[in-house]
């Protein structure tokens, strides 16, 4: 019972959307089938029974079409397996083939209860004839191995079982963390927030320096997939430069979730020091000189540095003229507690794009860029799906909102031409937004222009003070009247 993490290696977060690629329409026909080969493989390697009948049995399984609406264990008081929000909707409009094989059910049904019997002998050895450490460590091998076949409810009930009979704080934590993975897995985002909240209590009774950074990962990532993006966003962002939890994701993905995160939230000069120059950031999205600087720590401060006007002569002389766009981040893995997977390289040519596009004011850009990030990331990823929509309609909010607060009077023609985007459209668009009053402006389509309503701080101000004034000077008259009253009653 060390320093170093344990209880990572299971559940594994990356099988979960593969589960969620075969169910959602949006994902290439080639992107299923390679799920598909991936979720029969790991259920067959890892002897996953109780998580092969969740998705494929023909009463139970959320990937059977024919079952649904069918009472489960008719006639019994006996519940579902599993409950859980794998899928990328509810009622997914296509049909998944994902066949139901008895046969294969029972063999794995049956190696699961021979290793649960070699679990359950082991640690009745262990009572008999050594320690608690040796007792904990084979209670330990059960909790885990309901993580891997999954098994959501036993997981976490084998879990508490084993936080309450340890001792070692790190240990404590690190079975916090195993809980919010199973609930990150399973899409319980209730369970996640109260075991965040368990975690940060265990961090701050005294937990090290490692333990403390990949919890912020996990808040991060948790606080992301409820929306919560200018919350997330500096925990994502500092995640970065010290990111180890690659049993939660990979760099690939936590770099889109920061950029993400970030573009969406940050006001425009955290935006340019914390994402537009972060190193980190440009050593991913960067052009070729830019990367090459970031990843040979020529850019390690920002703009304000000066790094960029110490380039090595040398060392960019030899770097191939084409920069690519696809990066292979495996490497970043190097040195974490966990083997990181192979990383299919990532093109994030679309996320540079609305980062550049979103600091420069280039408009048209931006909103090509958006689409082609919604396409490629949004409606791909199991995070980022079921708020998509949203992320894009804020996105164009914040893009209007930059343009609108520079002029007190814009064209209508004008600004649909630097959006790329017709008249009507933009009319539609701005009139959601101005009455739901997220955009201080007027629409004169008389006119062709639209006139921006700047709201006065000073002017409110003074309001807020005259207001506040009267309503005290009548608190103080009605404490007059009532002393004087009192007063004339004891004369």
């Amino acid at each position: 019972m060390g320093s170093d993490p344990q209880y990572i290696k299971h559940p594994d977060l990356i099988l979960a959307q593969h589960v969620f690629n075969l169910s959602n329409p949006a994902c290439p026909q080639t992107v299923q089938q390679a799920s598909l080969k991936k979720v029969q493989s790991v259920i067959s390697d890892n002897k996953m029974a109780p998580f092969y009948r969740h998705l494929a049995h023909p009463v139970e399984g959320i990937l059977n079409h024919t079952g649904e609406g069918v009472p489960q264990h008719q006639g019994g008081s006996a519940k579902s397996l599993i409950t859980s929000n794998l899928l990328a909707s509810r009622k997914s409009p296509q049909k998944i083939e994902f066949p139901w094989d008895e046969a294969l059910y029972q063999s794995l049904v049956e190696d699961n209860r021979k290793e649960l019997e070699t679990f359950q002998k082991e640690e009745d050895e262990a009572e008999e004839a050594a320690g608690e450490t040796e007792v904990l460590a084979a209670r330990g091998k059960r909790a885990e191995f309901w993580a891997r076949v999954g098994d959501k409810d036993k997981a976490i009930e084998s879990h508490e079982a084993l936080l309450e009979k340890t001792t070692f704080l790190g240990t404590k934590i690190d079975l916090v963390m195993a809980m919010i993975r199973i609930a990150l897995f399973f899409g319980d985002s209730l369970f996640v927030k109260k075991s965040i909240e368990r975690a940060e209590t265990l961090v701050e009774s005294g937990g090290d320096w490692d333990r403390r950074n990949r919890l912020k990962a996990y808040k991060g990532l948790h606080l992301l997939t409820i929306r919560s993006y200018s919350l997330a966003a500096p925990l994502l962002l500092d995640s970065l430069s010290t990111f180890t939890s690659y049993e939660l994701c990979s760099y690939s993905a936590l770099v889109i979730y920061s950029v993400l995160a970030g573009s969406l939230s940050l006001k425009r000069v955290d935006f340019k020091a914390k994402v537009v120059d972060a190193p980190e950031i440009r050593a991913i999205l960067g052009s070729g000189e830019d990367r090459l600087a970031a990843l040979t720590g020529e850019v390690s401060s920002g703009p304000s540095a000066g790094d960029e006007d110490m380039k090595d002569t040398s060392t960019a002389s030899s770097t191939p003229g084409a920069a690519t766009t696809a990066v292979n981040l495996t490497t970043f893995a190097a040195g974490s507690g966990i083997q990181a997977e192979s990383e299919v390289p990532v093109d994030f040519t679309p996320l540079a794009d609305l980062v550049n596009s979103l600091y420069n004011g280039n408009y048209r850009t931006f909103f090509v860029a958006l689409a082609a990030v919604e396409d490629q990331f949004l409606t791909q990823d199991r995070y980022l799906h079921e708020h998509r929509a949203w992320f894009v309609r804020e996105m164009r909010l914040r893009a209007y909102q930059q343009l609108l607060q520079s002029y007190r009077v814009v064209g209508l023609t004008s600004m649909a031409n630097d959006f790329g985007v017709t008249v009507d459209f933009l009319d539609r668009d701005l009139a959601k937004f101005i009455a739901s009053n997220r955009i201080a402006c007027t629409i004169d389509r008389v006119n062709g222009i639209i006139e921006t309503n700047r709201p006065d701080d000073k002017n409110k101000q003074y309001a807020d003070v005259v207001k506040h004034g009267d309503a005290l000077i009548t608190k103080l008259q009605k404490y007059g009247q009532a002393v004087r009253l009192r007063g004339s009653e004891r004369s």
